[in-house]
């Protein structure tokens, strides 16, 4: 259970339940976004990050459309840098606002989802929460967690780039 989101007063957790279909046509749907991206993009670039509030917690995010605990983050926009995409997508999904620059954790092939998805990942210990996250179609649910006891479906990549930030594993060039 996620521990409610620090910040300013009146945060809370932020739960939709995952529906059937969704789950059903989400195999569909990750498909017909990336041919999406393939064609407009030719390669996607992504940002994702771990953020630690100093309390042993990490900010994870569930999203409507895809199933499991994610890093916050998402693409990069043609025209965009990779940190103003980062401060974006930190801001849609949790009112997260680095406070300090984030620190580049490294750049990984996500090959699992295409052969032309990269995902930089970034560590933000320092910021501050602007308000509360309302549950919407992207968004199902979002807080801090443990990263002793992560939820059960946490993605491998999320475990993965949390434990090679604390030093719990070495990097790896590979998403997942």
């Amino acid at each position: 259970m996620p521990r409610p989101a620090q910040g300013g007063s009146g945060d809370e957790d932020v739960t939709v339940p995952p529906g059937r279909m969704r789950r059903r046509f989400e195999p569909w749907l990750r498909r017909g976004l990336h041919l999406y991206w393939r064609l407009s993009r030719g390669m996607t670039l992504g940002v994702r990050a771990v953020v630690l509030d100093g309390e042993g917690c990490v900010f994870l995010v569930r999203h409507g459309y895809v199933s499991g605990w994610h890093l916050p983050g998402g693409g990069v926009e043609t025209g965009e840098t990779c940190l103003a995409a980062l401060q974006r997508e930190l801001r849609e999904e949790g009112r997260i606002v680095p406070t300090e620059k984030p620190e580049l954790h490294g750049v990984f092939f996500n090959r699992h989802v295409s052969r032309r998805d990269h995902v930089a990942v970034y560590v933000v210990r320092r910021f501050i929460r602007d308000g509360e996250v309302v549950p919407n179609r992207e968004i199902a649910a979002c807080g801090f967690f443990d990263v002793a006891r992560l939820p059960a479906d946490t993605t491998a990549g999320t475990r993965r780039r949390i434990a090679e930030v604390l030093g719990a594993a070495p990097a790896n060039e590979d998403w997942s």
